[in-house]
C-alpha cells in the first residue's frame, strides 16, 4: 500500500498519548498501594495529561490531511455498529475528554473520596482512580479500534492478524513509557526507575512481537495469483504488460514505488530506532540518571516509529497489484 504520512502521523501520535496515560494512571495506583511514594509534585499528574492530550490532539489533528472532506468528518460514526473507524472516530474523543477530566482533577486538586478500604484508611478510591480507570477501558477499546481497522481487512494478508492489534498496543505503551520516563526525570525523580524499567520491558516485548510479524510476513503464501485473477487454471502464466500506457489512480494509491532495497533500509532503520538505540539510551539514563539520554531515547523512538509505520503500510501488498504493478 502507499504508505499516507497523515494515517502515519494519526496512529503513532496518538499511540504515545496512549501510553503516555496509561503510564501516568499505572504509577498512581502503584502509589496509592504504597509500592511507590506519593509524588512530591503536586502537577505531576495534571502537566502529565496535558502532555498526553497534546499527542492525542496532533494526532486527531493528522487525520484531517487524510479526509476528502474534513468537515464532514463527523459522519464516521454513523457506521459504529460494523466498522472499526467509526467506533474509533467514537473512542478517540471520549478517550480525550477522560483525560482532561483526568488531569483537571488533579490539577485543581478538587478530588473527592467515595470509597476508603483498610483498618485505617489506607487505600482511598478517589475521583482520580475512577476517571483513570475509565480512561484505561478507553485507551485499550481505541488500540483494538485502531488495530482492527487495518487487521479486519482480510485481503490484505500481511495486517490479517492478531499481532496487528498486538503490535498496536505494545508500541503505542513503549513510546508513551520511554516519554513518561523522560518527562519524571524533569518533574519526579522517584518514579524514574518505575517508568524507566517498564519502558525497557515495553520495548523489548514489542520486539518480540513485531519481530515475529516480520517473520510471518515474510513466509505468506499469497492466496491471489495472476491464476486466480484472471481465472486461468495454466500452471505458468506470464504477465506482458500492465494494461495502461500510463499513471492512474491504482498505480498510485496502491503501491509505495520504492525499490525492495529501501523497504528492507526502513524495515532495519526501525527495527535499530525503535527497539536497540532506547533500551541503550534508557539503561544510561537509569544508571547515571541522565535527563538528555532519557529525551532522546523517547525522539529516537518515536523517529524509528515513523519509520515502521512507514513499513507496516508498505509491506501490506494488495491483490489489484497483480494488474497494476507486475510489470
Amino acid at each position: 500500500m502507499h504508505p499516507a504520512f497523515s494515517v502515519i502521523f494519526l496512529t503513532t501520535l496518538i499511540g504515545v498519548g496512549q501510553g503516555l496515560f496509561l503510564a501516568l494512571y499505572t504509577g498512581e495506583l502503584y502509589s496509592v498501594v504504597k509500592v511507590l511514594p506519593t509524588q512530591a509534585n503536586p502537577n505531576f499528574y495534571g502537566f502529565g495529561s496535558l502532555l498526553s492530550l497534546a499527542f492525542l490532539g496532533l494526532g486527531l489533528f493528522a487525520s484531517f490531511f487524510h479526509l476528502g472532506h474534513p468537515e464532514r468528518g463527523w459522519r464516521a460514526i454513523a457506521r459504529w455498529r460494523t466498522s472499526w473507524l467509526s467506533r474509533e472516530v467514537i473512542a478517540l474523543p471520549a478517550f480525550m475528554g477522560t483525560v482532561a477530566a483526568y488531569g483537571l482533577v488533579h490539577y485543581t486538586g478538587w478530588n473527592p473520596v467515595f470509597v476508603e478500604i483498610g483498618a485505617q484508611g489506607d487505600i482511598a478510591v478517589d475521583l482520580s482512580l475512577l476517571l483513570g480507570a475509565l480512561g484505561t477501558l478507553l485507551c485499550f477499546a481505541l488500540f483494538i479500534c485502531t488495530g482492527m481497522i487495518y487487521a479486519a481487512i482480510k485481503f490484505l494478508q500481511e495486517w490479517a492478524t492478531p499481532l496487528t492489534v498486538i503490535n498496536f498496543i505494545l508500541l503505542g505503551s513503549a513510546s508513551g513509557f520511554t516519554l513518561a520516563a523522560a518527562y519524571a526525570a524533569y518533574l519526579e525523580p522517584g518514579m524514574l526507575r518505575f517508568y524507566g524499567g517498564w519502558a525497557i520491558f515495553l520495548t523489548l516485548l514489542a520486539f518480540i512481537t513485531r519481530t515475529a510479524s516480520l517473520i510471518r510476513n515474510g513466509r505468506i503464501k499469497y492466496k491471489s495469483t495472476v491464476q486466480t485473477a484472471i481465472g486461468v487454471r495454466h500452471t505458468r502464466v506470464v504477465q506482458k504488460a500492465q494494461g495502461s500506457m500510463g499513471g492512474s489512480f491504482n498505480t498510485r494509491e496502491f503501491f509505495h514505488h520504492k525499490t525492495p532495497g529501501f523497504v528492507n533500509g526502513m524495515k532495519w532503520l526501525f527495527l535499530v530506532l525503535v527497539f536497540a538505540v532506547p533500551v541503550v539510551l534508557l539503561a544510561i539514563g537509569l544508571k547515571v540518571p541522565a535527563a538528555a539520554a532519557l529525551a532522546l531515547a523517547f525522539v529516537a523512538q518515536y523517529l524509528g516509529l515513523i519509520a515502521e509505520r512507514w513499513v507496516f503500510f508498505a509491506q501490506a501488498n494488495h491483490p489489484q497489484n497483480l494488474y497494476y504493478q507486475t510489470v
